[in-house]
């Protein structure tokens, strides 16, 4: 998990700084590729080490999250020619993981679990995955809102204003995450509510509360209409505040 955190690092440095100056390098992808494969080796060792899959306490949840975000980066980025989306993601990347490592919230010697419940399982892997694509549309609504900006200040010959991809790309990669994003929730909801409670609901009564804000979002958006720059700061907003759930884990 160091090396994934460090070739995150190293992704997002390099990449600010061919921005800094004025060109864009594919090595920022590169770097987040060999992260993820880190990531997906480490998930494959600790689940193996469960008997379940790894999500059990808020350091391998933690974990979890910043492979779904990496995910949908790589899958989102390159195709969509969102490759500038990197330089935004590393950074975050980096930084979840290395909360995931501090003491108090890591697991150095993980016990068995087992096979569990297969709804818990779902609702979990769910949840936290869809995430991934939540963190990486408030990512892009970032991005997006930095280039309002710069047209706004006419900035328009410094280097990130020359690599940021055009406004109707960005808004569109935005929206389809947080479609996807409300999709996978929507499933890890369901099969909340499903699973055997034998604890507390509070986790899952926050998730829903998510689910219901950004399905509001997206509704208004597609019925009344919404312009790009209050989608992108409502979506930025949202993730942040939706991260509260996992101080109820």
């Amino acid at each position: 998990m160091i090396a994934a955190t460090a070739l995150a690092a190293v992704g997002g440095v390099t990449g600010m700084w061919t921005v800094h100056k004025g060109t864009r390098s594919r090595w920022t992808v590169v770097w987040m590729s060999l992260a993820f494969f880190a990531q997906l080796g480490f998930l494959s060792v600790r689940g193996e080490a469960r008997g379940a899959c790894p999500l059990v306490g808020l350091g391998e949840i933690l974990v979890f999250l910043a492979w779904s975000l990496m995910l949908f980066y790589l899958a989102v980025g390159p195709t969509y020619r969102l490759s500038l989306l990197g330089v935004f993601t590393a950074p975050l990347v980096a930084i979840i993981q290395i909360l995931a490592l501090l003491p108090g919230v890591w697991v150095s010697d993980p016990h068995w679990v087992g096979v569990t419940d297969g709804w818990r399982e779902t609702h979990a892997a769910m949840s936290v995955l869809s995430y991934g694509a939540l963190a990486l549309a408030g990512v892009a609504g970032v991005m997006f809102l930095v280039l309002d900006k710069q047209l706004k200040d006419h900035h328009l010959q410094s280097g990130l204003f020359r690599n940021l991809p055009p406004v109707r790309e960005l808004l569109k990669s935005m929206v389809r995450l947080l479609w996807i994003g409300l999709v996978l929730l929507s499933v890890g909801v369901v099969a909340g509510f499903m699973m055997p409670h034998t604890g507390g609901t509070a986790h899952l009564v926050a998730a829903t509360v998510v689910w219901l804000a950004y399905a509001a979002l997206l509704v208004i958006r597609q019925v009344r209409g919404l312009t790009g720059r209050k989608t992108a700061t409502v979506a930025v907003v949202l993730f942040i505040v939706s991260l509260s759930v996992f101080a109820l884990v």
